[in-house]
């Protein structure tokens, strides 16, 4: 019976998404192979934490060794949804996906408090304790999209151009690979910085 009540419900449930994402994919947008997707690790249920997905979006939210990063450039779009669940697993994949443009989005996207704590509630986000950690002049962290001000002339290596003191660098990007380093554009052109020599504004 409680079998039968489930059935029952996604198929009430289903309608509603069908209804509610005009029968596309709240993801990606594809009108083929789509089902109901529960939001996983959220206590609540209905269609706060339900989508409509297609089969390709479901395979690689279920597993992370599967996700391929061009198909989850539909997020650009779909992480704007007014719908919760969607903002929810928009949020979860792009902190999954292992690409540079994934900071850009999350840098721009907004989840309200009570919103974020949901989508936190499978692990995803949580600062690896390997991670490096990029720090200004004064020690505080840097991240992807900060803006900074040059705390002293800074002499471009292989090229006769000075970056002056005074000098803001917007958006900057954080160097994988060395914590000292952040990346920025002077004058027109992206050149290196150490972050000794910044400062956060």
């Amino acid at each position: 019976m409680i079998h039968l009540h489930n059935t029952i419900f996604i198929m009430s449930l289903e309608r509603e998404l069908q209804k509610r994402s005009g029968s596309k994919c709240e993801l990606s947008g594809s009108e083929e192979n789509l089902s109901v997707y529960i939001v996983p690790d959220v206590k609540e249920n209905g269609l706060k934490t339900a989508l409509y997905a297609s089969k390709t979006c479901i395979e690689q939210m279920n597993a992370a060794d599967s996700i391929d990063p061009n198909h989850w450039r539909c997020l650009n779009d779909s992480m704007w949804s007014e719908h919760d669940a969607v903002k929810i697993m928009a949020w979860r994949m792009l902190h999954r996906i292992d690409a540079d443009w994934t900071q850009d989005l999350l840098g721009m996207m907004y989840m309200e408090d009570d919103l974020l704590e949901l989508a936190q509630a499978s692990g995803d986000g949580e600062e690896d304790e390997n991670k490096l950690v990029h720090r200004d002049v004064n020690g505080v962290i840097l991240e992807h999209g900060d803006s900074v001000v040059l705390i002293k002339d800074l002499k471009v290596k292989g090229s006769s151009m000075v970056a002056k003191q005074g000098t803001a660098v917007r958006n900057i990007r954080l160097d994988h690979e060395n914590e000292t380093y952040i990346e920025g554009r002077v004058d027109g052109q992206q050149i290196v910085i150490i972050t000794e020599y910044v400062k956060k504004t």
